[in-house]
This record gives C-alpha cells, structure tokens and sequence, in this order.
C-alpha cells in the first residue's frame, strides 16, 4: 500500500496540530455490508474546492495534498488568493475564476472535469495524514458505490462540537441517510449525472441535498469514518455553535421532506452574512463584494 506523507504547513509556520490530530489511525476495512475490499487510484479522482479570500486558508489545504491529484480551484475571490494556488501548487492545479456562490462553484469544478470520481472539500480544512492511504482501499469501479462521506474533525476547542457531529453521522448512516459534509465527500461522475448535478437555486446545504438525491436515486451509499479532514477555521461557529445547530438542523429537515417554498430556496437564512464580513475584513478590508446584476454572490 502506497504510503502517503504530507508537510502541513502555513503561512506563518508549521501548522500545529495536537497529538490526537496526528496520531494514525487505527486500519478499519472499507467497503460494501457483503465484505468487499476496494481499491481507488489517485487518476480517477479530481479534487474540487471553491474559494472566496481564502489567502490565509490556502496554504496548509493544498500542502495536505498528493502532488499527483488533480486539483480545480473555482475562485470568487477579491485578494491574491488565484495568484497564491498557482505559487504553492503549479502543477496539476487549475483555478477557475469566477464570481459566484458555492453551489455554483461546485457544479463548475464538476463540469470542468471527466475523472469518475468528485472528491468535495472545502478551503479551511486539511486532510489528516492517513487519508489518502485509506482513500486507495475505496474502488471506482464499483457501479453501485454512488456516495462516499467521511468525517470532519477539530483539534482546538471545537473538537467536541465535531465529535458530536461525527456520532450524528453515523447514526443516520445506520437509517440510510447520508448527513455528508461538502468538506469531505466522494461523489461518483455517474451519480452526479443521473441526479442532474446540484440544485443551483441553493445558496447553502447543497452538499447535503445532492447526497439525499443520489441515495434516493438507489445509489450505493458508504459512511467511512477514517476519512477525515480537521477544520482550523470556523467563521460560523465562532458566532455560536446553537445558532449554527438550529440553522443546520431545521433547513436540513425541511429540504430533506421537500417542504421549503421554492420561492425561498435561494435564500441562505443569514448562513454567510456575518462570516463575508468578516473574511472581508481578514483577508482584505477594502474588497467589495459585489457582483453584476444576476450574478451569484460569492460566499466569503
């Protein structure tokens, strides 16, 4: 098995990490409920990330990476982000710029690829150590295997906040629902396109949405918990972790049963106002925001 070491490092040093972070993790046998091993190459896999003034994230994301996975960028950014992809990552990197929202971002960089495999994340994580050793054990070539989710963790004070989303997944794992994280998720090109890509009309949950489709659409759905990624950067729960349950919660609950209006399915409830404010004034205090009439408004 190919063995995968990765340098974490950030803008201003070595990203520190506390030992459970970096501890291996124990071997767990990935693969359907009949016992089957799989095997994933890193060539079926095209890795896609938006970003909007991700300068202070970008850096320890792509260090976490394989030098060999292809990476597309969809930027809606008003710093140097582009500028610094291309520095820390030239090779087998492609940015894409463009001023829109996430879940646009995300059906751009599908768009933009052909490998069978998506692989979802998100600009303020980093995958943990072992990831893409176990990601070698997962087969594309599995025509039922529709969805792949893992776990998102934290090492600082929200660590009980990610556990506890972590058992949350597992629970309705074992009920047949996929409570995936766009952060970290595997969808099949196959699966994409048999449910028609994500629900542009979305500003936010279209991770969780598209994974519901693509269950419902009788895809092969696995939970696989040692894949998992440690979020350093947490805009929203830093403006209360209730606040970021309840929002979850309910908006997930009534899209899961159909029962939000169309009419307000555009509508992020207030999931960016007040972290665009503050990426703006982190990342670049005298960027605007604004976009063209029609445009999708980027997310910070």
């Amino acid at each position: 098995m190919r063995q995968l070491t990765h340098r974490i490092q950030t803008a201003g040093g070595l990203l520190r990490w506390s030992r459970s972070a970096l501890t291996p993790l124990a071997f767990e046998r990935l693969g359907s409920e009949r016992g089957h091993v799989f095997v994933m190459n890193l060539d079926d896999i095209t890795l896609i990330v938006p970003t909007c003034n991700e300068r202070l994230n970008v850096r320890a994301f792509l260090l976490s990476l394989p030098a060999e996975l292809q990476v597309i960028a969809v930027d809606a950014s008003d710093d140097d982000t582009p500028s610094l992809i291309h520095a820390i990552r030239p090779q087998n990197t492609r940015v894409i710029e463009r001023r829109t929202d996430i879940t646009h971002a995300r059906q751009l960089g599908a768009e933009a690829t052909g490998t069978p495999w998506l692989l979802l994340s998100d600009a303020d994580v980093v995958f943990s150590l072992t990831y893409f050793a176990e990601l070698d054990k997962l087969d594309a070539a599995n025509p039922d295997l529709g969805l792949i989710f893992g776990t998102k963790k934290a090492s600082d004070r929200f660590e009980r906040y990610h556990r506890w989303f972590a058992r949350c997944q597992r629970f309705f794992a074992a009920l047949g629902i996929p409570a995936a994280t766009g952060s970290n998720m595997l969808i099949s090109r196959a699966a994409w396109q048999r449910v028609g890509g994500f629900d542009l009309h979305l500003r936010c949950n279209e991770d969780s949405e598209i994974a519901w489709r693509i269950a419902r659409a009788g895809f092969h759905i696995h939970f696989a918990p040692l894949l998992s990624v440690y979020s350093h950067d947490h805009r929203r729960l830093n403006n209360g972790v209730t606040k970021k349950i309840a929002h979850s919660a309910l908006r997930c609950c009534l899209l899961y049963f159909n029962l939000i209006p169309s009419r307000w399915r555009g509508r992020d409830w207030g999931y960016w106002s007040r972290p665009r404010e503050a990426a703006r004034s982190a990342s670049s205090p005298s960027a605007s925001l604004s976009a063209p009439p029609g445009t999708p408004t980027p997310w910070p």
